[in-house]
This record gives C-alpha cells, sequence and structure tokens, in this order.
C-alpha cells in the first residue's frame, strides 16, 4: 500500500504540475530541463568559488504548484518566472516552436539571468602580486596589489591581473581571455598567510545574460521554444483591462503535444492572480466527475471572466478587435541555461587538417560546421549544383595535381624539379610519368583532395585507380 498516489514520482517528477494530464514524453522533458534550468543553485553566493554557476537575477514562485514544491522549500531556489501568455499565431514568427518576448518585459528585466564564472591565480615562491609603476593606465582597472578592483567592468584582451616575478624582477601583466564583458563580483585571497604558503587568488566574474534572440525557454509541461523576437509592446495585442502578453505563445503546439496540464495551468494561473490564490497542481487530485476546467473555470467566472479562460484582444497595429477568442493566461515559465551566445559558431578562413587538407572541426579552435550526406542530400534535392561545388570543393580541399592522360594515373607523374648540377649550375626536368616514360600526357587537374588522399591509400594496399580523361 502507498502512502500516496504521488509516491512513485520522483523529485523532478513531483514538481511537474498535473503531469497526469500531459503525455508521458513530455513529463520525460521536464525532467530533463528542471535539471537545466536558469535557476537559483544556492544561496550563498558571496562565498561561492565554482567554475561556473548560472543565476536568474528575478525568479518568481508558480501561482500553481505541487505540495512538494513548498515541502522541499524550493520557494528559495527558484527555477522560474511567470509570464502573461497569450495563445495565438501572430506575425509568423512564432511557427514551429518559436516564442515571440515583450521587448518592455525584456527591458523590465523578464528572465535576467548572470553567469558566474571563478578563476583561480596560484604564484609561485618567487613571485608576489603587485601593479606595475611603470603602466600608468593600469591604475583605472587594478589596485595596488595588482588585483581588479570588485564592480570593475572588464572586456576581452584588457589588463586582468599583474605581478612582480622576482626571478626576472619583471612586473607581468596578464590580459582577460574571456570573449564577452563582464564585471568583477568578488576578489578573495585563497590559502594561509605564511611566508612559504603558494599565493592563490579567486577572482569571480558575473557576465550579464539578458534573454538574446535564440535562447531557449520551456513551460513546466515539457513545451520547449526559443525567443524568435523581441517584439514591441505597442504592436502586440493588448486585452479590454489593458493587459500585454509577456509571451506569445503558437497554439499548433498544443494538438500534437496534448499537454493539456499547461492549458489547465494557464486557466489556474489567470484564477489565481484575480483571487490571490496559490493553486495545488499536485497529480490524480481531480476526477471525470470533478475536471479541473470546471473548477479554474468557475473561480475565473467568479472573478468577472470567461469560463473558458479566453478574452477578445485589440490588434497593437490598427485597433481593432481580433475576431477571434484568445486563450490568455499566467503560466509559469524556465529559462534554460542553452544560449546562443555559448553555440554560435561561424569561420570564413582558418585552420585546415594537415591529413585531410578540410576545415578542422571543433567552436573553440576556429573550425567549422560540419556540411554532411543529409546537407549534401538536400542541394541536390533542389538542384542547386553550383552551391554544392562551391561547399565541398572550392571552399573545402580543393587542389591542383597532375595526371598522365595516358596512364590514367595521379600518382605517377613527377613535378618538374630544379636541381643543381655538378658543376654548380641550375638544371630544369620537365613534368615527366614514371610508368609511361615521358611528359606528353601530364597536365593538371583540380580535384578534392580526400580524393587524393583515399587513392594514395589504395595504393598502399596494392590497389591501383585509374582514370579517363575528357576535354569539356
Amino acid at each position: 500500500m502507498e502512502l500516496s498516489k504521488t509516491e512513485f514520482l520522483s523529485n523532478l517528477a513531483n514538481l511537474i504540475p498535473m503531469p497526469d494530464y500531459n503525455q508521458s514524453p513530455r513529463n520525460m522533458y521536464q525532467c530533463q530541463m528542471g535539471k537545466q534550468t536558469m535557476g537559483t543553485p544556492c544561496l550563498n553566493w558571496p562565498k561561492q568559488a565554482a567554475n561556473k554557476l548560472y543565476r536568474l537575477q528575478t525568479p518568481a514562485t508558480p501561482l500553481f504548484r505541487p505540495v512538494h514544491h513548498d515541502n522541499v522549500r524550493l520557494d528559495d531556489f527558484a527555477m522560474g518566472t511567470n509570464a502573461i501568455v497569450a495563445v495565438i499565431s501572430y506575425t509568423g514568427y512564432d511557427m514551429e516552436d518559436a516564442m515571440i518576448i515583450n521587448k518592455s518585459a525584456h527591458e523590465r528585466g523578464f528572465a535576467y539571468g548572470s553567469i558566474y564564472k571563478s578563476k583561480f591565480i596560484e604564484l609561485d615562491g618567487t613571485s608576489y602580486f603587485a601593479r606595475s609603476p611603470h603602466l600608468p593606465e593600469l591604475n583605472k582597472l587594478l589596485d595596488n596589489d595588482g588585483l581588479p578592483h570588485a564592480g570593475t567592468k572588464l572586456w576581452h584582451g584588457c589588463p586582468f591581473y599583474c605581478y612582480f616575478d622576482v626571478d626576472t624582477s619583471t612586473y607581468k601583466v596578464v590580459k582577460l581571455d574571456e570573449k564577452e564583458d563582464c564585471v568583477v563580483d568578488s576578489v578573495r585571497y585563497c590559502g594561509n598567510f605564511k611566508a612559504n604558503a603558494r599565493r592563490m587568488v579567486c577572482i569571480t566574474l558575473r557576465i550579464p545574460r539578458p534573454p538574446t534572440i535564440g535562447d531557449k525557454f520551456a513551460s513546466r509541461a515539457g513545451q520547449k521554444g526559443i525567443c524568435s523576437q523581441r517584439y514591441p509592446a505597442e504592436d502586440l495585442p493588448f486585452s479590454e483591462t489593458g493587459l500585454i502578453p509577456d509571451i506569445v505563445f503558437n497554439p499548433h503546439g498544443f494538438p500534437s503535444r496534448m499537454t493539456i496540464a499547461m492549458m489547465i495551468e494557464t486557466m489556474a494561473g489567470k484564477s489565481a492572480a484575480l483571487h490571490g490564490l496559490v493553486h495545488d497542481a499536485t497529480p490524480f487530485r481531480f476526477s471525470e466527475k470533478h475536471t479541473a476546467i470546471d473548477y479554474f473555470g468557475r473561480l475565473l467566472e467568479a472573478g468577472g471572466y470567461n469560463y473558458y479562460g479566453t478574452e477578445r484582444l485589440y490588434s497593437g497595429v490598427d485597433g481593432r478587435e481580433m475576431s477571434a477568442d484568445i486563450f490568455f493566461g499566467v503560466v509559469h515559465y524556465q529559462r534554460l541555461r542553452h544560449m546562443v551566445f555559448d553555440k554560435w559558431q561561424v569561420r570564413s578562413t582558418g585552420p585546415v587538417d594537415a591529413i585531410t587538407q578540410q576545415p578542422i572541426k571543433g567552436r573553440k579552435r576556429g573550425g567549422g560546421v560540419r556540411f554532411g550526406e543529409m546537407e549534401r542530400d538536400a542541394l541536390i534535392s533542389h538542384g542547386a549544383a553550383f552551391l554544392l561545388q562551391d561547399r565541398l570543393f572550392h571552399n573545402s580541399d580543393k587542389t591542383h595535381t597532375l595526371v598522365c592522360s595516358k596512364c590514367g594515373s595521379i600518382l605517377a607523374p613527377l613535378k618538374k624539379i630544379i636541381k643543381r648540377t655538378e658543376t654548380g649550375k641550375l638544371q630544369s626536368m620537365p613534368d615527366n610519368c614514371r610508368l609511361c616514360g615521358d611528359g606528353a600526357g601530364v597536365g593538371y587537374i583540380e580535384i578534392p583532395f580526400s580524393f587524393k588522399y583515399l587513392v594514395t591509400e589504395l595504393s598502399s594496399v596494392n590497389i591501383n585507380a585509374r582514370f579517363k580523361l575528357m576535354n569539356i
């Protein structure tokens, strides 16, 4: 016998509002995304020295939450913020799980986050922190100990700290390697104060991260999506009471996902805000006789709103009433730690692989994004042959190599050699094919270097590749 109907659920699953009204994969998605929120991981921020911490600056307590939320005191470690959501297909920027954020709400601090990074600097016994007297420009950023002031704004390549090396009798300035602007949150001395102790300092940097286009958000029903546009408030639809939505959610996200709990949460959050309540979202509390929609619908009616949670909205562009009932309410949204600033990748020229002569992979190494077989097939299906040649040949591993039209080999021809004779004179030997014995049929062709590498690999296992050449 179970103590309650929710005992079989984990901690994360118990935090989902009414998971019995969702499709099971959506509940599993939320169990994963609940661990990826930009929430409140700790309360002792001044004493934290973790390598990387995410923080939501303006969290809020959900108006529709399970009992487990209060049992574990999750309000002390809030995970999201309450948003006014309008379920409407508006402007086309909300297609395919994208969502529009109210620009004015964004400017007021909606879902504003920060990243805290701690850098540990350790010096050996022959060095100590000190600011160089020969560089007066350091005075604005560093104190007498050569460390940055708390609250100082830093940027990529600016002086980070300075120390004096006793062995070389020189001051050394270390530059900041962070790619984005940041603020010094705290500077702390680590270790003991003995004369022979190694000197270590922990500098915590705070990187502001306001929501930008491409950042990931999710409701607690597993409805994940990215911010596609920050739309001006004056162009968004508004209700008769003057409410403007913080988030515009596309209605096509409901039918196939079957996240009925998010619909119920929209009505419950709206009624909770009207009556000053916090509603219980523990699963298995409602039945077919006593439905959740009826319960929250009657509360909305008591507050003077529509039973089904819909409202008439007016276009922000021309002020006319929209000829549809718009689902409108309050939903608790989570900002996830997947941000576009950490993932964007672009490359024009850069390092290439030594073996294949193709661009290397890896965002940190300045590499490119892989153009794979599926992308190739997509371009073929669109008939974009020249674009295919541009991506896979001209901008990848294009190479000029010798080929013999007589024997069809690309390995037998030798390039023109200039060597010095015994008498000291320079002697030029023309292009020559080792198999044919002359250079009459030797010429240049353009092929991918990876193809030449394949032919070389085949020759190592005694497989010869011959080519038929023709003039086009």
